[in-house]
């Protein structure tokens, strides 16, 4: 089982829309000492937050960090929907405009097994709406059993079947280290414009939490999010074009409750670092994009 702390309930941040409730997908039993409404079925708020909710939409967050909103929607269409099945997460084009980085659990569900014989990367590109289905015999997952292994197994690249033209990807950022800014841009979020809208937030990466085998590491961190945007982008630079980690899922001893962060109340990611880095160098191949 996944959880390895002394919090009582872990989760993926993963929606599936066959659940009227939509809630992420629960790891284990409670553990002892927990309160005991942690113990209880959750009452349906598909969000996690550490206080009033501070997601933005694209337009809102330009206006607060002086910027333009239409060269911020622009620099972030590499943002979209990883559709499999009846479940979605977040995914974004990386390092090449046919590359695709996501959590593996996104393919993946609780058995191992895939979610669905096709998938597809839904994005939106100056303002229209497109859906490119995702070469699954291309995926490169940590593991295909996410559930069952260390967190910082859970990620996946994969190639589309076409380029998605016009848009750039995201580079990829460097030397990731604790208490460090960040912005969380994904969609997906279940509660958030029918999964479908960007959401932005500037918050910071906090503790390392575990290295893992595969030269990931997992983190901490204190940006909002909601169930559905598993595999959204943690930028680490100021014009937030270097994506660095993925959002993977929390952990909680208040589960659905809005609660300061703490080493109890906590989103994690896993970073783009070792294997999971090599594998989407190897997936762009020659066709890597350079950054300006």
């Amino acid at each position: 089982m996944r959880i390895r702390t002394t919090v009582s309930f872990v989760a993926l941040a993963l929606c599936s829309f066959s659940s009227p409730s939509c809630h992420a997908f629960p790891f284990g039993p409670s553990v002892a000492g927990a309160a005991p409404d942690a113990q209880l079925a959750p009452p349906v708020i598909p969000v996690v937050v550490f206080g009033r909710n501070a997601r933005r939409l694209p337009g809102a967050f330009a206006a607060e960090h002086a910027l333009k909103e239409a060269d911020l929607v622009r620099a972030h269409e590499a943002s979209g929907l990883i559709h499999c099945g009846n479940a979605h997460g977040a995914g974004q084009l990386t390092l090449a405009d046919d590359v695709v980085t996501t959590a593996a659990h996104v393919f993946f569900d609780e058995n191992g097994v895939p979610r669905a014989p096709s998938c597809t990367f839904d994005i939106t590109v100056d303002g229209a709406e497109m859906s490119v289905p995702i070469n699954l015999s291309t995926i490169a997952a940590g593991s295909t059993k996410p559930y069952d292994e260390a967190v910082t197994s859970d990620w996946a690249v994969a190639r589309l079947v076409h380029p998605v033209a016009g848009v750039k990807p995201y580079a990829l950022a460097q030397d990731i280290h604790s208490d460090e800014a960040v912005t969380f841009v994904a969609r997906g979020h279940i509660d958030w414009g029918e999964a479908k809208k960007l959401s932005m937030q500037a918050c910071t990466l906090h503790d390392k939490l575990s290295d893992g085998t595969q030269g990931t590491r997992e983190f901490s961190f204190d940006c909002d999010t909601g169930d559905g945007a598993s595999g959204g982008a943690l930028m680490f630079d100021a014009s937030m074009s270097r994506v660095g980690a993925i959002l993977v899922g929390w952990r909680s001893n208040r589960p659905f409750r809005a609660m300061p962060f703490s080493a109890m109340h906590y989103n994690f990611a896993v970073t783009m670092e070792g294997a999971f880095r090599q594998a989407i160098y190897a997936a762009a191949g020659g066709k890597l994009i350079v950054q300006k």
